[in-house]
């Protein structure tokens, strides 16, 4: 798996993930999002596009990283999943945490709400 980070705006963060995220290559994701979750207040979408396959293990990252999120007054949100992806963010209960947008610039549109 593939992390790039890109900003937009001067608060908000998209993290692109490209290839596969699971429990190999979920330390990676956890090396990304520490570094995102320095900042003051954490306002991240995840682009998830390009991932080719994800399962309940690499998605684990985001939930352990919503405390620290819902403590500095952020969020993170997802956009651009496949409808598999969306399919498994729903069973595994991740859609009642984090809003699951078509797009990267509708979940930034929504940020500015």
């Amino acid at each position: 798996m593939q992390a790039t980070v890109t900003d937009h705006r001067s608060d908000i963060a998209v993290l692109h993930l490209r290839g596969e995220l699971d429990a190999d290559t979920a330390a990676g994701l956890h090396g990304t999002l520490a570094d995102l979750l320095e900042r003051p207040v954490p306002k991240i979408v995840v682009d998830l596009s390009a991932l080719k396959f994800c399962d309940s293990v690499g998605l684990s990252a985001f939930v352990t990283s919503k405390q620290v999120i819902d403590a500095r007054g952020g969020w993170l949100s997802f956009a651009g999943a496949t409808p598999f992806l969306v399919q498994l963010m729903e069973t595994i209960g991740l859609s009642r945490y984090f809003a699951i947008f078509p797009e990267v610039e509708d979940a930034i549109a929504a940020a500015q709400l």
